[in-house]
């Protein structure tokens, strides 16, 4: 069964059975029960307007359409923005006026899968309890679908490639003439999804010198789409080859960056929000940041050693947003390469975040390499226990927070132990019987070490 119904949206392998996998049919449903959860919300508005944008995937058209007429048939007025990414759909919502938005990306999963990612009036995911309300009307499809006199218009809108390079270029820690007086030259590997288009453009707008690696939007993607390092071998090999200063890699739907150095090794995905962090606290004078429980020490590092305040939020973007407005954060994100800088939008920007670090880049006149060699370096291991069915996660995480109660210990989203010179992190999955263990430590070994530790203590309490 590859059909995961969540509070984020639905997602997906394309074909098979109905609520087995996504087929037409599932994503008309949720379609359906979006689209009536945005007119409840809005009782007293004459039309209501939704945004819809798609990454490059093969589903994608397909997909989109049904969705869009979907919309239009419950009297709501459409607004396509054809192939987009996921920050200038949540960009576009507010600029509209509508009242709400719906991407077609499965992010980093790849071209088999698909999903429906949906957001409210402000361009921002819905929360858990707005989620919740959506799947229950998909269970109960208690919609009522318009008259033929009360239809939506459907109409596209193919300027926000145009819209969304502009708002970055008018951010004002965005300092294009320092990146383009650097001449700077960079490879880009846009997974041939929608960030082969918009990187690019944004490029070109900065006269960087771009050399284009799976740039090609026709959802063919070349890799694993996630970008990590065991993925991006082509894209480091050019990088050397064509003695560019650094590369650029984003996810299908250009919410993830990760970076490149100059000499062909890995930037890292976690660094990609301390570099970027450091730009923006170093010229505000410091300020304050916000990451989930699973992203890196550096961030806390780099935020105090500018006087400001770093605050870990649980796992997931609503949840790293909703923390990041109680403590008025000036840029956040997660170690998975995603940037949120408020003074742009809440929601995680690969354009945003290749514009502040290229910013960052010129004003230090400095190799990637050195840049990255400047901030602390930490390690990470990723790992998970398989259990089974009928073993209390739960009782087990309340356990390992007892016993190390004497430490620093945060539970708002599973346990997180934080020793003095490395952490651990225990989840438990939401769809199937697993813990899983993430440790960051000073070195690889010491990472590595942490967590076999960790899983050895679990399995004693299961024993």
């Amino acid at each position: 069964m590859t059909l995961i119904k969540s509070i984020s949206g639905i997602r997906g392998t394309i074909g098979g059975k109905t609520a087995d996998n996504l087929t037409p049919i599932d994503a008309v449903k949720f379609a359906s029960a979006y689209g009536a959860f945005i007119i409840s919300r809005n009782p007293n508005k004459e039309k209501i307007t939704v945004v819809v944008g798609r990454d490059a995937r093969i589903s994608g058209k397909m997909i989109s359409s049904l969705v869009a007429n979907t919309l239009v048939g419950l009297g709501i007025n459409v607004v396509d923005l054809g192939l987009s990414t996921t920050p200038t759909v949540e960009v576009a919502v507010p600029l509209e006026k509508a009242d709400g938005g719906i991407i077609l990306t499965a992010s980093h999963n790849p071209k088999q899968w698909n999903a429906l990612k949906l957001l409210n009036e402000k361009g921002e995911f819905l929360n858990g309890e707005e989620g919740e309300k959506i799947l229950a009307l998909a269970e109960s499809e208690d919609f009522s679908f318009a008259e033929v006199d009360d239809l939506g218009v459907y109409s596209k809108d193919n300027t926000y490639l145009e819209k969304h390079i502009q708002e970055v270029l008018n951010l004002e820690l965005v300092d294009a003439d320092a990146i383009r007086k650097a001449n700077f030259k960079v490879v880009v590997d846009g997974v041939n999804s929608t960030g082969g288009i918009f990187i690019p453009a944004l490029l070109k707008e900065l006269n960087v010198e771009c050399v284009e690696l799976y740039c090609t939007p026709n959802g063919q993607f070349p890799h694993n789409p996630e970008p990590l390092k065991e993925n991006l071998t082509d894209i480091s090999e050019l990088v050397v080859k064509e003695k560019a200063d650094l590369g650029i890699v984003v996810d299908p739907d250009v919410d993830r960056l990760a970076l490149v150095s100059e000499d062909g090794s890995m930037f890292g995905e976690e660094y990609t929000l301390v570099a970027c962090a450091d730009y923006v606290l170093g010229r505000l004078g410091g300020g304050n940041t916000v990451s989930n429980l699973s992203s890196s020490r550096a961030l806390r590092d780099v935020t105090q050693k500018h006087g400001g305040t770093y605050t870990a939020s649980a796992v997931g973007e609503v949840n790293v947003v909703i923390k990041m407005k109680e403590t008025n954060t000036v840029i956040g994100g997660e170690g998975n390469g995603g940037i949120i800088y408020p003074a742009s939008h809440y929601g995680r920007d690969s354009l945003v975040g290749v514009a502040l670090f290229l910013s960052h880049l010129a004003h230090k006149k400095m190799p990637c390499k050195e840049l990255r060699d400047s901030y602390p370096s930490y390690f990470m291991s990723k790992n998970k226990i398989q259990l089974t069915p009928e073993i209390n996660v739960d009782e087990i995480l309340e356990t390992m927070a007892s016993t190390y109660a004497t430490e620093d210990v945060n539970t708002i989203d599973g346990v997180k132990i934080d020793f003095a010179d490395e952490w651990i992190h225990l989840r438990k999955s939401n769809t199937e019987p697993i813990i899983r263990i993430y440790t960051e430590a000073k070195s690889q070994d010491a990472a590595d070490a942490l967590a076999v530790r960790f899983i050895k203590e679990i399995k004693e309490i299961i024993a």
